[in-house]
This record gives C-alpha cells, sequence and structure tokens, in this order.
C-alpha cells in the first residue's frame, strides 16, 4: 500500500510514466541563485526576499511570544488584516523601511551593514540574516 502511494506521487511528479513501471527522464536539475524570486522571474526579486525574509522574522518573533494577531496587531500599532498578511507572506503592501520598524516594535534591532562584494561575484546583493 505504501509502494502504491509513493509512486503515485512519484509519478505526480513527473519521476516516473504511470504505464509499465519504466522511469521516464527526469526534469533537468538547475541549480538556485539564492534568491527563488529571482529564479522565477519575479520582478524586483531582490527587494521581495527582503521583504520576506523580514516577514519571517516577525512571524517568528510573534509566534514566540504565542500572540494572537490580534495582539501583535495592539503591539504594532496596525491593524488585525495587516498581520494576517504578514503571516501569509502578502508583503506588497508593506515597504523595507516599514517592515524594519515593526521588527524595532518587537524590542529587536536592525543593523545594515555595507561592505565591498567580493570579486567571486559579479554584482552586489541585499542579504537579510535574523540573528
Amino acid at each position: 500500500m505504501k509502494r502504491d502511494t509513493a509512486r503515485r506521487d512519484e509519478a505526480r511528479r513527473g519521476l516516473v510514466s504511470r504505464g509499465a513501471g519504466k522511469s521516464q527522464s527526469r526534469p533537468r536539475v538547475v541549480s538556485s541563485s539564492g534568491n527563488v524570486f529571482a529564479d522565477l522571474g519575479i520582478p524586483h526579486a531582490e527587494e521581495k526576499q527582503t521583504k520576506v525574509r523580514l516577514a519571517a522574522a516577525i512571524n517568528r518573533i510573534i509566534a514566540g511570544r504565542k500572540l494572537s494577531q490580534m495582539a501583535a496587531a495592539r503591539r504594532l500599532r496596525v491593524n488585525q488584516p495587516k498581520i494576517s498578511a504578514l503571516s501569509n507572506y502578502q508583503v506588497d503592501g508593506f515597504s523595507v523601511e516599514r517592515l524594519m520598524n515593526l521588527l524595532t516594535a518587537l524590542d529587536r534591532d536592525v543593523d545594515i551593514v555595507i561592505r565591498p562584494k567580493p570579486r567571486s561575484r559579479k554584482a552586489g546583493r541585499i542579504a537579510v540574516r535574523a540573528a
């Protein structure tokens, strides 16, 4: 039974044929650039990734404090639908600056570090790391 379920999952992902059980050629695997939004061709990919990483940090803090969306909204002085949007990573209605301000309202420091890019990389990048 488990084998049949696993086989159906593989077939759904296109890894095997549904027929006689012979495997088909696997899809070509391409290394990620490190930014899924850029890999998918989404405009303003670096900004989107930055916003999502900031939202992830906010969501971790809210979850860690076991705050309801209403309690988080009161603490951050926004309405509950904004917290709901953040929890679902719908970040288009937020600027990077606003997300950083929400982090400081949650008693977090936000540091911006500017340094030369390594020679191994073609262009500079924006990176967000939660500590």
